[in-house]
């Protein structure tokens, strides 16, 4: 069904166009007219018109100016003007609202059937669009809660940057710095800390898309799972600084969130802020908040309230520092070197003579680095293994001796790391390959692959990509293809045996599979293969 709108001043005019599309377009249309441009709006109003016939020329509100209101409340309106005037007069103001085409008085029968029909099939355009944009949206809305528990999950375990880069680009995160917020939530406030029962995680799930919802519209951030009585968010942010002014901000804003959430859900809640750090270090943030959660008894506890921070005495070049262990977690050897040996020149040039206190600072860095390496599995840990560290550190009384033992060391505990994440993105894609090569005849999934290899779907599909130069779906197919030609060639099987013989229960979806893959039917295949080796046959035949 669809709406028409059409105004005109003159009476003849108006009854004739409206009786034409209802004579030749009996069941499709509801028609509304007007002779004014304010009853024009009015109408346009009650009926939400698709397409609208308009006189440029009536009294007070002209057809122009009609068009204008109307537009403000309808965007996808389609305007057909209706004048006995020379239309460049208007030109200017009609490309602005966007109408499609000049009809000038009078109008024959045969010109409104042709415009009603072309705007007929517009509508039905603008309506596909519309609803494959609404399926989009829907598919969006479904997975974006999973990417951002993904991207939430990651901050917890988080053991590789490459999955924190991967997610950034899946959500379209541009920001470099962010903070994370635990909300703790339960049933009632018992001496000023939160009861939760076991029903409360429970109650949660019911709970959690308003939780989100609510969220979303005060915050950009990534709001992960319930787990147990907590749900951990991530605020993306720009700034780099946790300036007495942002931190008020930020705890204002969490107690209006907090207020916001007790008055639409049936749950208490408390929530711990992290400080701003770069996104590659949200876990440190993560640890705060929770901290911030044991140590106070408030509704909104910002870790910086409540516990102190030490404090580097002197130009020390912490930056330096923090990058050098974020590389080397990152595995990014050449990256490392450059700030381990900038923060080695820096003791070297502040103090000349204090021997010592660098050899037991050079010491400490190498055993955190091997520790990091240890934590994730690169190196394996001997109470003697490190018996000569002290010795080697002690006899070197060349400060470049020094250097060259400290870069050893601080290379081969990040090369280690980098192997390893090597290796277990190898050890992943090795198992994926193994599992599909054993299971395409199935009706398998991207999800069932990653979780028969234990990795969230999201970096699976990246490290695949990566490993094997072709995405899942490619390998996949490849395989079920490669399959499906050996049974046609062997000729036993029918399309439809060998279709779900390949993995694809639809034998009508194989064949269009297939055609695209090879640039034959299934059927025609068979036929070229079989005339090939009848072919081959005769000519071996012949040569006996």
């Amino acid at each position: 069904m669809y709406r028409i709108l059409i105004a005109d001043d003159e009476g003849i005019m108006l009854e004739s166009i409206k009786n034409i599309i209802m004579k030749s377009f009996p069941e499709e249309f509801e028609v509304s007219t007007a002779k004014t441009g304010r009853s024009a709006i009015e109408q346009a109003e009650f009926l939400h018109p698709d397409i609208v016939f308009m006189d440029i020329h009536m009294p007070g509100i002209n057809g122009i100016q009609a068009m204008q209101e109307i537009r403000k409340f309808n965007q996808t309106a389609l305007f057909y003007v209706i004048t006995a005037y020379d239309k460049f007069d208007y030109a200017k103001d009609a490309i602005e609202i966007g109408v499609e085409r000049y009809l000038t008085k009078p109008v024959s029968k045969a010109t409104v059937i042709e415009v009603v029909r072309e705007a007929m099939q517009k509508v039905e355009q603008m309506r596909q669009k519309r609803s494959e944009q609404l399926k989009v949206q829907e598919k969006l809305e479904t997975i974006v809660p999973v990417v951002e528990n993904g991207f939430v999950s990651n901050i917890l375990i988080q053991t590789n940057w490459k999955d924190m880069e991967y997610y950034r680009q899946l959500l379209d995160i541009t920001e470099e710095n962010g903070y994370v917020c635990v909300f703790q939530f339960g049933t009632q406030m018992e001496d000023g800390k939160l009861v939760s029962p076991v029903g409360a995680s429970v109650q949660a799930q019911d709970f959690s898309d308003e939780f989100r919802a609510i969220l979303k519209s005060y915050l950009h951030c990534l709001i992960g799972n319930v787990i147990s009585d907590r749900i951990v968010v991530a605020v993306p942010c720009g700034k780099d600084q946790n300036a007495y002014e942002t931190r008020v901000a930020v705890i204002e804003q969490m107690r209006q969130i907090v207020a916001r959430l007790e008055q639409r859900l049936p749950m208490k809640f408390r929530a711990g802020i992290g400080r701003i750090r770069p996104l590659e270090e949200l876990r440190a943030s993560y640890q705060e908040a929770v901290l911030a959660l044991q140590e106070n008894e408030g509704h909104i506890v910002h870790t910086d309230d409540v516990s102190g921070h030490g404090y580097y005495e002197g130009e020390y070049p912490a930056e330096t520092e923090r990058r050098m262990f974020v590389l080397l977690d990152r595995g990014d050897v050449e990256g490392m070197r450059i700030q381990a040996n900038s923060f080695y020149d820096w003791m070297v040039e502040q103090y000349p003579g204090s021997r010592d206190n660098i050899r037991l600072k050079v010491l400490e860095y190498v055993l955190r680095a091997e520790r990091d390496a240890f934590k994730v599995g690169a190196v394996n840990y001997g109470f003697s293994f490190r018996e000569n560290y002290l010795t080697e550190v002690m006899r070197f009384d060349d400060y470049e001796q020094l250097r060259a033992w400290f870069l050893e060391k601080m290379n081969a505990a990040c090369s280690r790391i980098r192997d390893r994440q090597e290796e277990q993105s190898e050890t992943v894609v090795s198992k994926a390959m193994l599992f599909l090569n054993e299971n395409y005849r199935k009706d398998i999934s991207l999800d069932d692959v990653s979780r028969e290899v234990n990795v969230s779907p999201y970096y699976f599909s990246k490290l695949f990509k990566e490993e094997s130069g072709r995405n899942f779906i490619e390998y996949l197919t490849d395989l079920r293809m490669e399959h499906a030609k050996d049974l046609l060639a062997a000729g036993s099987l029918s399309v439809k045996e060998i279709s779900q013989e390949s993995g694809y229960a639809d034998p009508n979806y194989f064949s269009r599979i297939f055609k695209k893959h090879t640039g034959m039917t299934p059927r025609e295949y068979r036929d070229s293969f079989l005339a090939g080796a009848s072919g081959k046959a005769a000519e071996d035949e012949g040569d006996r």
